[in-house]
């Protein structure tokens, strides 16, 4: 099935190579997306990690922003890293002045919430979804989700009850970085739900005209 997918990963800043790595790892036709024209090629979207304020302003600049709103609005299945969970977030504690996000998550996302790169840190999670095996995350200068919806799923906590992973509908969100560190798991529930999407799109009866 991830042969059929192709997956963009928004390539303004940030780590993108390395998603491109993880999703051409699993079979997934991974391509950059720079332009509002790029998302029309794509089934999926990927925001890497990186400096969400300065993503936010290139996407600004190169007349992106609006289109991923709207394409998310519609059901683009999104997947957002650290910088990336921020721009998902409807809501934005510590943003710069004039910040803006995409949207798409039902949740107050905590920028900055550990400290600067010296406070960076790894550890093991538990996420059930994903199964038995804990996974290795990457924290830096990570973000956290302070407060959800009620249509938001959690799906990892840190030992302190902070909520780090989440999921609402067709829209993923880590605090972490998982593909710095090896960890392949989030995105083949990515390219899972991104499967899902496209049957659901492809089983949507037609309305008469």
């Amino acid at each position: 099935m991830a042969g059929s997918l192709r997956v963009g990963v928004l390539a303004l800043q940030g780590d993108v190579r390395e998603h491109l790595r993880v999703l051409q790892s699993l079979g997934a036709d991974a391509v950059r997306v720079r332009r509002a024209e790029d998302l029309e090629e794509v089934d999926g979207l990927v925001l890497p990690g990186g400096e969400s304020s300065v993503i936010d302003k290139l996407a600004r600049s190169f007349g992106v922003a609006d289109p991923i709103r709207a394409a998310i609005r519609s059901g683009l299945p999104v997947y957002g890293t650290c910088a990336g969970l921020i721009l998902l977030a409807d809501r934005i504690e510590g943003g710069i002045v004039g910040q803006q996000t995409f949207g798409g998550l039902d949740v107050t996302v905590r920028r900055n919430a550990f400290g600067g790169q010296v406070e960076s840190f790894e550890t093991a999670l538990s996420v059930p979804i994903l199964g038995e095996r804990p996974v290795d995350a990457s924290f830096i200068r990570a973000p956290l989700v302070v407060r959800s919806g009620p249509g938001v799923e959690v799906l990892a906590t840190l030992a302190d009850g902070g909520v780090v992973a989440v999921r609402q509908g067709a829209v993923l969100g880590t605090a972490f970085h998982p593909e710095v560190t090896g960890e392949r798991r989030f995105h083949e529930l990515f390219l899972a739900m991104m499967a899902t999407a496209g049957r659901t799109r492809r089983s949507r009866p037609v309305a008469p005209r």
